[in-house]
């Protein structure tokens, strides 16, 4: 099983190779075959590659805002005619269950490309009445823009980033997570394929050090990534050597607080969603699940039932729920936080430990966990697992629930079920959390900005609000009369 690249990088329109960088592989999760052969940008690489989104954005920014609308919509157009194709691709990358990909990754980024490319046309400034004189306002490019990307969505994250910056003019280059590093490069292809000039997208390969060298580049205006909190702090440091834009979506602990008086089915639903889907490696799921009181026991007795039922299995199989996890090392990671939470005290309801899988000996899978009997204080309650792994706490009131809802370092995401609409409303304005639902969970329609509070990020990705992330406002004074010096 090989999905080899035509090069380990896409620079300036084309796929590119040096083989003096360090060299890795892409893993499928489920049998642990390498399935493509790489190598990490060199410092000459990454420079060829800020050259080439140089010379590019020249290009692309001097084209209309319309005439740039039409090529990345014509680029959604693509993704979706190839979203079987792409699936597998990611499906063989992260070990994603195929059901879940041909739904949420191709597609979503299908759907970024698509909803920027519309707004190109309409990234405009403000005229200002002064009296006699005016101003106005030009919303402008910033130039090379970095993204950097995690591995549990790498198209989605990489069209997420892409879109928003392309429609705004600016050239960029993407650096996948060396977990999951092929999909980007197709998006490289399609975007060129779709008319793209050369130069404005380009990926280069690599791990911590290439990220590095991207964020700290003072020929680089912006950086956006996604990752980890300490990931996240490292680029902001890098970043501020030479003051440059920074768009910080990270990590999570994200609650979910079930009102007695909410529909049981729904928010089971919701917290199955907000857990388990893409083996829990979602950076917004709400793995702390709040539950009233006096319908824990019936909230419970729903969620494992329908746990249970969960399929894992092949993840190219569409009948299968769930895949592996996306690497032995996250593997061993998750396995050590169940162990945690049995040695805290918690009560495994369901799941608990690694998974066997007829046919995939060597797939890193493990079950679906609930935990009950959670306090605040555990560590499962408290740090970021990044795995199928659910907490279950009791509360008794609307104001305990907001008060251990909000006491985290965190604050990514936040739902609320309840039939009271007022209710979820007062809620949602008190939970410190950057994307929130209401009866929902883990929906992320490309029209709604996404984005944390607190040490879960800064900046907004989609909605009209990411065009603020990738341009920038130039003032501009027209004087009608006569200015004159005061002395």
């Amino acid at each position: 099983m090989r999905a080899q690249p035509n090069g380990s990088h896409y620079i300036d329109g084309g796929y590119v190779e040096d083989e003096s960088g360090e060299a890795f592989a892409s893993i499928y999760p489920a049998t642990g075959e390498t399935i493509a052969e790489l190598h990490a940008a060199t410092p000459a690489l990454i420079e060829r590659a800020i050259a080439a989104a140089q010379k590019g954005q020249a290009v692309w920014a001097a084209m209309t805002g319309a005439e740039r609308g039409r090529i990345l919509r014509r680029a959604a157009a693509i993704m979706r005619d190839r979203n079987e194709a792409l699936s597998e691709l990611e499906t063989l990358d992260t070990g994603k269950a195929l059901s879940e990909t041909l739904v949420a990754d191709a597609a979503s980024g299908a759907d970024a490309l698509e909803y920027f490319g519309a707004l190109a046309a309409d990234i405009t400034g403000d005229y200002i009445d002064l009296g006699g004189s005016f101003a106005y306002t030009r919303r402008e490019p910033l130039g090379v823009c970095a993204g950097i990307g995690a591995w549990n969505y790498p198209i989605q994250i990489a069209s997420w980033k892409a879109a928003p910056a392309l429609a705004c003019g600016n050239a960029m280059i993407f650096k996948p997570s060396e977990v999951t590093p092929l999909t980007a490069l197709k998006l490289a292809e399609i975007l060129s394929e779709a008319g793209l000039p050369a130069g404005v997208f380009n990926v280069v390969q690599g791990m911590g050090p290439v990220g590095a060298a991207l964020a700290g580049h003072p020929r680089i205006a912006k950086v956006s990534v996604t990752g980890s909190v300490p990931t996240g702090a490292r680029v902001m440091q890098a970043a501020s050597e030479t003051t440059k834009h920074v768009t910080l979506e990270l990590g999570g602990k994200s609650p979910i607080v079930v009102f007695a008086d909410a529909d049981l089915d729904a928010a089971v639903s919701g917290a199955i969603l907000g857990n388990f889907y893409s083996t829990g490696q979602i950076c917004s799921n709400g793995t702390r699940v709040f539950v009233e009181r006096s319908v824990r026991a019936a909230f419970v007795e729903k969620l494992v039932a329908r746990t249970r039922a969960i399929t894992l299995g092949d993840p190219l199989r569409v009948t299968t729920d769930l895949g592996p996890l996306v690497s032995r090392a996250q593997y061993e990671k998750v396995l050590s936080y169940l162990e945690i939470g049995r040695q805290e005290g918690a009560t495994v309801a369901c799941g608990g430990g690694g998974a066997k899988v007829d046919g995939f000996p060597d797939g890193v899978f493990v079950e679906p966990t609930v935990f009950t009997d959670v306090t605040d204080d555990m560590r499962i309650a408290g740090e970021e697992i990044f795995g199928p792994v659910m907490c279950v706490l009791d509360f008794d009131d609307e104001e305990e629930a907001i008060a251990r809802a909000n006491a985290s370092e965190f604050g990514l995401a936040a739902g609320v079920y309840t039939r009271d609409i007022q209710r979820g409303h007062r809620v949602v304005a008190k939970l410190q959390a950057g994307t929130c639902w209401i009866n929902a969970y883990n929906l992320t329609p490309v029209e709604m900005p996404f984005g944390g509070f607190k040490r879960s990020g800064i900046g907004r990705e989609n909605g009209r609000a990411a065009l603020e992330h990738y341009s920038q406002v130039k003032s501009v004074y027209v004087e009608m009369g006569t200015s004159e010096a005061p002395y």
